[in-house]
């Protein structure tokens, strides 16, 4: 299956993009734009919470990206 083309340039995405509201377990948190090592280009979260299963507080870390797709071959 071929990749769809990524219709921004990094510069593009890097001077416009803002960091993206995620909700999870109902805590809002920000994703912050980032340009990844591997040359994608796109969001990224990391961050720790508290969910409770059967009354039990948990501590999670969360790790998320969320990637441009084709970014990596975007113009740069």
């Amino acid at each position: 299956m071929a990749k769809s083309p990524c219709p921004i340039s990094l510069t593009q995405f890097q001077e416009k993009a803002e960091p993206l509201k995620v909700v999870i377990n109902g805590q809002e948190m920000l994703a912050d734009v980032k340009a990844f090592s591997t040359g994608s280009f796109g969001w990224n979260i990391n961050a720790k919470t508290t969910i409770t299963v059967d009354g039990k507080a948990l501590s999670v870390q969360i790790g998320m990206n969320m990637t441009i797709v084709g970014s990596k071959e975007a113009e740069r």
